[in-house]
């Protein structure tokens, strides 16, 4: 019997799933038989779990995506539309972190960071809302973090995104939810990723430090948050929702 039996029959999109909290959070609802739609641009990776998780009696769908462009969203929407109907779920997990002094880091570094937090979750919200407008209940769930409160050197551009992210996730509940659609912020704090893996220098040092001091959740523990939120009554909204390490304040 699954945990969370609400998700039994739905929908569900996730983005950035080809790793970490996006894999976990699709093989979450795929455990408690929703049907999952694996959205990123790692194709190799997003096909292999979506074997893994039919091979364990779910439902999935790799679909290669880049939510920097509309062409590979709309394409994504007519894909997943195809193969399993009404999207009545969707997560925007795909994030992009790159710290960096104010003064002397690449432009380029911001530009990837806003195009793919703010631009990019913006895009796939667009695409998929005439399915989540559609008639009966569903979720959009945002993956914001704490640093949209919290500041942290050299996290300034990436913290601005994530700002955003709980900024529009607060505005689109007055926009949607009269037509039933639910909105979650959720602002991790550390949780287990691939966002760290490319960092190094000070940053690295930084977060490694943090981390030894401050623990780590892992990206299942984080998965078991969004899918127990999105599984509550219709009618029941957990709309902002910080998870951190106990440790961590």
């Amino acid at each position: 019997m699954s945990q969370y039996e609400n998700l039994a029959g739905r929908t569900a999109v996730v983005t950035g799933a080809a790793s970490g909290i996006g894999a976990a959070i699709a093989k979450a609802f795929a455990a408690n038989g929703a049907k999952v739609a694996l959205l990123a641009r790692r194709a190799d990776r997003i096909q292999e779990l979506a074997d893994k998780i039919r091979a364990d009696g779910g439902q999935a769908l790799a679909v290669a995506t880049d939510i920097t462009s509309d062409a590979s969203v709309d394409a994504a929407v007519t894909a997943v539309n195809a193969a399993f109907g009404r999207v009545d779920l969707v997560v925007n997990n795909a994030g992009v972190m790159i710290p960096g002094d104010i003064g002397n880091a690449p432009f380029a570094d911001w530009q990837k960071m806003l195009d793919t937090n703010v631009t990019g979750l913006l895009r796939v919200l667009r695409a998929f809302t005439p399915d989540l407008t559609a008639d009966g209940h569903a979720d959009l769930v945002n993956i914001s973090s704490i640093a949209a409160h919290l500041t942290f050197p050299e996290y300034t551009v990436y913290g601005a995104s994530k700002a955003a992210v709980t900024f529009v996730s607060n505005s689109l509940r007055a926009e949607l939810g009269p037509k039933g659609v639910r909105v979650t912020n959720i602002e991790p704090g550390l949780v287990e990723s691939e966002l760290r893996d490319d960092i190094t220098g000070e940053s690295g040092a930084f977060l490694d430090e943090w981390i030894a001091s401050a623990g780590i959740l892992a990206a299942e523990e984080l998965a078991d948050v969004v899918a127990y939120t999105v599984s509550r009554p219709a009618r029941v909204n957990l709309r902002q929702i910080i998870a951190l390490p106990t440790t961590q304040y």
